[in-house]
């Protein structure tokens, strides 16, 4: 497999939703997003913990995925991950239930672990069986510990590690720029979902990935 920085291969774009969203207006804006250039997975990240509003949210944006032809995932939910017919769940406790997600889900299933800016971390979650592992953050953010995942993780991970990585978490074009050539993705969420016009938010990270 080639490193990161020696394929001319842009990363792609993993979309964030928003921690809470009115879903009688969101769909759509994520509809409009998805038609507008390539997504490779939309990961439903909701702050809510009711399985009501969860699973609404999930009915509805699976919807909107499944007409695309997209994957999309839930953060930590694997039950309502298989009730919902989701494609699989993104955990948020680094490697600890890799395993577990991956025996109750199947091998099909996708399996992402978030790992904060702990390179140890990512090893053992990739080991366990993660599909791809999520780096973060890289700027300014609420994500994770406060830790931020530099740049020198993911120029030695794309070196050494084969499985995918992504940068998420306060995200800006001058990032972007630096970390295009050693991630398989960018996770782009809120850094669109403020603007007013999420599609034309998304084009100008896109245009400054090289």
């Amino acid at each position: 497999m080639d490193t990161a920085a020696d394929t001319v291969e842009k990363p792609q774009i993993y979309l964030i939703s928003p921690p809470s969203f009115e879903l009688g207006r969101f769909p759509d804006q994520l509809a409009k997003v998805l038609d507008s250039t390539e997504i490779a997975c939309v990961r439903l990240d909701l702050a809510s913990r009711d399985e009501d509003t969860l699973s609404r949210a999930g009915d509805a944006l699976r919807e909107v995925c499944l007409a695309r032809d997209v994957a999309i995932v839930i953060s930590d939910h694997q039950i309502l991950a298989e009730r919902l017919g989701l494609d699989g769940v993104h955990l948020t406790d680094a490697s600890k239930s890799v395993r577990s997600a991956r025996k109750a889900l199947g091998a099909d299933a996708i399996v992402g672990s978030f790992c904060g800016a702990s390179r140890h971390d990512g090893l053992t979650a990739g080991e366990a069986g993660a599909d791809y592992i999520s780096f973060g953050p890289v700027g300014t953010s609420g994500l994770g510990d406060g830790a931020v995942a530099e740049q020198e993780l993911f120029q030695w991970w794309s070196e050494v590690v084969e499985v995918p990585v992504v940068a998420e978490g306060g995200l800006t074009e001058e990032l972007v720029r630096s970390l295009f050539p050693y991630t398989d993705f960018f996770g782009i969420g809120e850094e669109i979902w403020r603007s007013e016009d999420p599609v034309a938010a998304l084009q100008t990270f896109i245009k400054a990935m090289g």
